[in-house]
């Protein structure tokens, strides 16, 4: 059987995400199924927070809770193994027939992406906490749609000047 695999979405029961793809790693390397079902995935992203103190803390979201991808051969032998792990509810599909996800669906999963979340608005005090303008307050004009940088107007030689800088190298100025 020359059959390429697939990734298949499973749905789980709240919480069990990550019991459910570690019991079926367990199985697949006992049963010897590499060859049909081939990995999983939990779809999460990394969110970096500061405190008020400034201290960055990192923490791991779900993108899609109770859901766990699986890249696999379906057959009645891999489908029953996934289908009769403890935790999972179903695939992700009409009735029982498992539906694959599409090539452009697989390629937006496998990205793994770094959030910063920030406390501060456009128009807000900010101080530079890093970089050759550390110590500097300035003022928010514009943040980015990836909220990666953010352009602010700082004093510099007695003038107003724009300069675009990381995130996470400011912190919120609390008023």
């Amino acid at each position: 059987m020359s059959e390429e695999a697939k990734w298949y979405v499973i749905h789980t029961y709240s919480g069990y995400e990550n019991k459910v793809a570690t019991n079926l790693e367990k199985i697949v390397e006992n049963r010897k199924m590499e060859h049909l079902i081939q990995a999983m995935r939990i779809p999460s992203e990394t969110v970096i927070e500061k405190d008020s103190k400034n201290k960055k803390k990192e923490t791991e979201r779900k993108l899609f809770p109770s859901y766990v991808l699986v890249k696999m051969i379906m057959t009645n032998e891999s489908w029953h193994v996934v289908r009769n792990i403890r935790g999972v509810t179903s695939f992700v599909g009409p009735g029982s027939m498992p539906i694959p996800l599409t090539e452009e669906e697989t390629e937006k999963f496998e990205i793994d992406t770094v959030v910063t979340e920030i406390n501060f608005d456009v128009g807000d005090s900010v101080k530079i906490t890093d970089g050759a303008l550390k110590n500097s307050i300035g003022i928010v004009e514009e943040i980015s749609s990836d909220k990666k940088k953010i352009k602010i107007t700082v004093s510099m030689f007695g003038r107003p000047t724009t300069v675009e800088i990381e995130t996470s190298a400011v912190m919120a100025i609390k008023e």
